[in-house]
């Protein structure tokens, strides 16, 4: 059984109990990035609602997309990005270009404009989290971005099953 320091007392730690604080962590997390995903969605342009952010964020960061590789990597129902990607194409901050590799279909790609208020979301989210960890030791900011790094790549993993 692993053990957990605190002070100068070593505790047994619960498997049960570990995961059982772990869900509850994650939940509350989940639940605070939608309400933050909303916000800054509003903060792109009053007219978004929350899964625009993700999308927006997840085009600057992967480059050109078509809208079923949106619909796979974030999980979305296909009618909500449809609508998301209509609506940010119709305000500015996506583009829809012909797919290179099959003229057919079209990818989308953030806009200038888009990729800049993105920029100014992120520095600005960025800022909030170096002040929030500002009393965190480096590592202990190195481990969390690791660790949840490793989470996201199990999640991805099961993803990547189940869409087989």
């Amino acid at each position: 059984m692993t053990e957990r320091r605190s002070g100068d007392v070593e505790t047994p730690i619960d498997a049960h109990q570990a995961y059982v604080r772990v869900e509850r962590e994650i939940g509350l997390l989940l639940r605070r990035s939608r309400a933050i995903s909303a916000r800054l969605s509003r903060e792109l342009h009053p007219d978004l609602d929350g899964a625009a952010y993700g999308l927006l964020a997840l085009l600057q960061d992967t480059g050109p997309l078509r809208a079923s590789d949106l619909v796979a990597r974030l999980g979305l129902d296909k009618s909500t990005v449809s609508r998301q990607v209509s609506t940010l194409v119709a305000l500015g901050l996506v583009t829809r270009e012909a797919d290179p590799a099959d003229g057919r279909a079209q990818v989308l790609r953030t806009s200038p404009e888009g990729a800049a208020r993105l920029s100014r979301i992120r520095d600005a989210r960025r800022a909030r989290w170096e002040a929030d960890l500002a009393d965190w030791p480096a590592e202990d900011v190195d481990t969390l971005g690791e660790l949840l790094a490793r989470l996201n790549r199990i999640g991805e993993a099961r993803e990547a099953e189940s869409s087989r």
